[in-house]
């Protein structure tokens, strides 16, 4: 079981990641991306700390932890050169803040962020049918998120990517160690926005694809 969102002490989350990494293992997750939030004034401070973690967390663990960012509230324009500047310096997943309805996020950023080349637009709201047909035509995964509030859209969400035939994936999104649920919880998550068994799996078999890709 995979969770390629979740924050840690380096930006608005609660634990140190490795924290995080241990209570994602106890709840029974095999792989995680600690993705914390950034923009110029941080990127690089966060991306070393996570980058500096993953490279002293033991292979033989527990879990596997994927260095990740989530580039978040930046103007538009930032996204194509600090999702550059991520890649080069060895970041494996690249999340978006996606233009969710309980925060203030400027318009035409979940466009900017799929142009620029992430690999998960977070929680994008009410997204619509030329984003969700950019992010097929990217291959970024749209996500359909377990975050109170964010969670709000994740029917939305889940029916423009099965219309349009977008890649989706579940995560919890945790800021807190009460975010940290189990991956059956989680699966609920898409139940509840519409998805079947069945669409669950694939999710997942999509998301492993992936992760084969970044390996």
């Amino acid at each position: 079981m995979y969770n390629l969102h979740c924050h840690s002490l380096h930006s608005d989350g609660a634990l140190l990641p490795s924290e995080v990494a241990v209570r994602y293992a106890a709840a029974g997750y095999k792989l995680i991306a600690i993705t914390d939030h950034a923009d110029y004034s941080n990127i690089e401070f966060a991306s070393k700390a996570i980058l500096e973690f993953c490279r002293h967390w033991p292979l033989v663990s527990a879990i596997k932890v994927l260095p990740g960012i989530e580039l978040t509230h930046i103007p538009p324009q930032q996204f194509k050169p600090l999702v550059k500047y991520a890649r080069e310096i060895g970041i494996k997943i690249i999340v978006g803040h996606g233009e969710t309805i309980m925060e203030p996020v400027t318009p035409g950023t979940n466009c900017a962020a799929l142009e620029a080349g992430i690999d998960i637009l977070a929680h994008p709201g009410l997204i619509t049918d030329s984003d969700a047909k950019l992010a097929k035509q990217k291959g970024v995964f749209l996500e359909i998120t377990s975050r109170k509030g964010h969670a709000t859209t994740n029917r939305h969400v889940v029916e423009k990517a099965l219309e349009i035939g977008c890649r989706l994936i579940l995560d919890t999104d945790s800021h807190q160690p009460e975010d940290i649920i189990s991956p059956e919880e989680l699966k609920k998550t898409g139940l509840k926005a519409g998805l079947n068994t069945k669409q669950i799996e694939k999710i997942y078999q999509d998301v492993e694809r992936f992760l084969k890709e970044r390996e």
